[in-house]
């Protein structure tokens, strides 16, 4: 079987390998607006996992990833009244993943929901009406990934 000749002078490659929060490549911030869903992970008071599928938005200039929910949501209430838990947020299509680590809160601000009810929008597409939306804000400290990097000749 024949493939077309890539567009682009580089092969590409797929390697396990952290990136940074702020600043990630090209080809991460890509895989972030492909119309994907998600698992969020957080812990549960005994501290096993609670999984989750979602869709979830990310902004590289705050290192925030966002998730909206409603307030009644487990993944809410497990968060109501926290301060902080460790989240983490895996992304998978083939052989290309991403996981974004940190600490989530819920946030019930209107402003908040508002950017993240855009942002969602943006990716996947204008989410149903409800008056009980709430929003988990997820700070990210860590990126790991498998996604194409693009290897140039030097």
């Amino acid at each position: 079987m024949n493939f077309p000749p890539p567009a682009h002078r580089g092969v590409h490659t797929l390697r396990t390998v952290s990136f940074d929060v702020k600043n990630p490549p090209t080809e991460v911030l890509e895989f972030l607006t492909e119309r994907h869903l998600a698992t969020l992970a957080i812990a549960r008071g005994d501290l096993s996992p609670q999984l989750t599928p979602v869709g979830v938005t990310y902004d590289a200039a705050a290192s925030v990833a966002r998730v909206i929910t409603w307030s009644d949501s487990y993944k809410a209430r497990l968060l109501e009244g926290q301060t902080s838990i460790n989240a983490s947020i895996c992304q998978v299509d083939g052989g290309r993943w991403l996981t974004l680590y940190g600490v989530a809160t819920l946030s019930r601000d209107a402003a908040e929901v508002e950017t993240a009810v855009a942002m969602y929008t943006r990716r996947y597409r204008p989410p149903k009406e409800r008056s009980d939306r709430v929003v988990i804000l997820v700070d990210v400290k860590r990126m790991v990934g498998r996604v194409p990097q693009v290897d140039r000749p030097g």
